[in-house]
């Protein structure tokens, strides 16, 4: 078996003289021309391209990674500031709508090379088996064309390379992680309390941060801006966990370069991407393409190729792009304690438990939630504030008692559901490009699950000795939109992530998943396109 820094050594390549980038690669990056035609072109370098990018450029593949962000260097573009920050979100137009319409921008999409990875807590859980059976298990949403076997690996590869850090899990199949759990912070200490005092398990972590060296990555130094892009370079994302490798195998990164169509030749098959940078339409010629621009981006990318071939959208034969999108009920409760709990000196997701994760036959509802410990800075915490209805001389009051305060957040399985979907709206970008409309509902089941949460975290916060109780309702993450599926009627992509309308087209994101479980999904991603890589037979092609 190889090492880690075998197989990656992205650690090992950056700097240490106090900056956190090589410059060095990327001034010395390799650069393709238009009209090469590279071995495959990646669209997007988050969870799933970024991963993708370093496992064929390692394998001798000649790669361009394009992404619609910058190419961003922690110590020029970020700032230890939530006001500052906003920059590192997606907020080009999109429309939203449903009766239940899911904001879309700080919490769930990401813009630049890293994507939302840049801006995740770095909460790091893996799905559970049960996941990916649940049509089988629970007779709801869809069954999985994969089996928890086939991903056991690539989590293991993944939770190396960021790397993860936690105690040992008893939850889904039962694992440990490579690095020992972080300290516990004040308002971990109040979820445990809480926890042994209901009888419910809990564990610290599971984080992707480092818990001392990793090769030339520092310890995390628990100073609360995990959202606003890790300074330190302790909390993993691929701009640090993989892109670095990917460089030095001979990968180009080409930022700023908004994907507008994919191509497909005479036979069609694709053969590359046309793009737009510095203001001007490109191509870029490629034997495959992949695509991981996530879960609204990629369909309207799809949609956005419609072609004589494929008049509804590429890849569009059945009706099933853009459907089945998912997000997560993710209520956040707050208790107020009489002793300072500073809840923002750890890792926002610092201790956690799946003791609800499963279905419970007793429940009125399916499937479960998982409940973290986050840590919302003053802003953050203004808006939630907010929300309850506070204003003027109580908000004022509750921001000077911010350290008073702790907050525990909730993930719920929401289901998969086909009306839940992306569509191309009439309005249009900078680029002159259709924008995503994305039209989203709960379920019944959807609010049982949530209500169940909210009492759950209610209960655990008052058995830690909170006065009271404040609670915002909130969603979190994107995943669904070209799930995969046995057959081309039901999906998008087949269990290798290649397209079934074109077979040298892939999507290595968040959109393939079927199901999202209770967990955040930036593992399963990293893992399904690892396997992806493998799948693909990367061999040497120089």
């Amino acid at each position: 078996m190889s090492s880690v820094r075998d197989r990656n050594a992205s650690a090992w390549l950056l700097p240490v003289d106090g900056t956190r980038d090589n410059h060095a690669l990327r001034r010395d990056m390799r650069r393709f021309d238009d009209e090469t035609e590279v071995d495959i072109v990646v669209v997007g370098c988050g969870a799933g391209g970024g991963v993708l990018t370093q496992r064929l450029a390692h394998a001798g593949w000649r790669v361009v990674a394009m992404d619609a962000g910058p190419f961003w260097d922690p110590d020029r573009d970020w700032v230890s500031d939530e006001a500052g920050s906003h920059g590192l979100y997606w907020t080009e137009p999109r429309v939203i709508g449903g009766a239940d319409p899911v904001p879309l921008g700080a919490n769930n999409s990401g813009r630049g090379v890293g994507g939302s990875m840049i801006h995740f807590a770095g909460y790091a859980p893996r799905l559970h088996p049960s996941d990916l059976r649940m049509r089988s298990d629970d007779g709801v949403g869809a069954d999985w064309p994969l089996t928890y076997a086939d991903l056991r690996a690539y989590y293991r590869q993944m939770e190396s390379e960021l790397p993860v850090a936690g105690q040992s899990w008893p939850w889904g199949e039962p694992h440990r992680y490579p690095h020992s759990p972080h300290p516990v912070g004040g308002d971990g200490e109040l979820f445990l309390r809480g926890c042994q005092r209901l009888g419910i398990p809990a564990r610290v972590g599971p984080v992707a941060i480092t818990n001392g060296r990793f090769g030339n990555r520092p310890h995390c130094i628990y100073r609360g801006f995990c959202l606003q892009g890790c300074k330190v370079n302790a909390k993993g994302s691929t701009l640090i966990t993989h892109i670095p490798d990917a460089l030095a195998r001979g990968a180009e990164i080409r930022a700023d370069s908004m994907v507008s169509r994919v191509t497909l030749d005479e036979d069609g098959q694709a053969s590359g991407v046309v793009y737009h940078k510095d203001g001007v339409e490109r191509r870029q010629r490629a034997r495959m393409v992949a695509l991981a621009g996530y879960s609204i981006e990629t369909p309207r990318l799809l949609l956005n190729s419609a072609c004589a071939r494929f008049p509804d959208g590429l890849c569009n034969n059945h009706n099933q792009v853009g459907r089945y999108v998912m997000v997560q009920g993710a209520a956040q409760t707050a208790g107020r304690f009489r002793d300072e709990v500073r809840m923002y000196k750890a890792p926002p997701p610092g201790v956690s438990s799946e003791a609800f994760y499963e279905t419970d036959p007793t429940k009125d509802y399916q499937r479960g939630f998982s409940i973290q410990t986050v840590s919302p800075l003053p802003v953050t915490w203004a808006e939630h504030v907010a929300a309850e209805g506070h204003w003027g001389e109580s908000l004022r009051e509750h921001m000077r008692d911010y350290i008073h305060w702790m907050c525990l957040g909730v993930l719920c399985d929401f289901l998969p559901l086909p009306g839940n979907r992306v569509t191309l709206a009439d309005e249009t970008d900078r680029h002159g490009l259709p924008v995503a409309h994305f039209s989203y509902s709960q379920c019944d089941n959807d609010r049982r699950l949530m209500a169940a949460g909210q009492r759950v975290m209610e209960e655990i916060l008052r058995a830690a000795g909170a006065a009271h109780t404040v609670t915002i309702k909130r969603y979190a993450h994107l995943v669904g939109g070209c799930r995969m599926a046995t057959d081309e009627r039901d999906g998008v992509v087949d269990r290798d992530l290649r397209t079934f309308a074109v077979p040298n087209l892939l999507i290595t994101d968040g959109s393939v998943l079927p199901t999202q479980g209770s967990a955040n999904p930036a593992l399963t991603i990293m893992a399904l396109a690892a396997r992806a890589a493998d799948r693909l037979g990367a061999k040497a092609r120089r």
